[in-house]
C-alpha cells in the first residue's frame, strides 16, 4: 500500500530532474510511497528523461 505521494513540478527540468529523482530513489525508508512528475508544457525533454 502507498503511504506516501512524492509530487515534483517541472517546467524545462531535463537537465535537472535527474539528480532530483537519483536523490528521492536513494532514499532508505519502510514506508512505500510514489513519484509523480507534473510536466507543465516543457519544451525540452523533460518528459523524455523522466520516462
Amino acid at each position: 500500500m502507498i503511504q506516501a505521494s512524492i509530487i515534483i513540478p517541472a517546467y524545462n527540468a531535463a537537465n535537472r530532474i535527474p539528480a532530483c529523482l537519483n536523490s528521492l530513489l536513494a532514499q532508505k525508508t519502510a514506508r512505500e510511497y510514489e513519484i509523480i512528475v507534473v510536466d507543465d508544457g516543457s519544451t525540452d525533454n523533460t518528459a523524455e528523461v523522466v520516462h
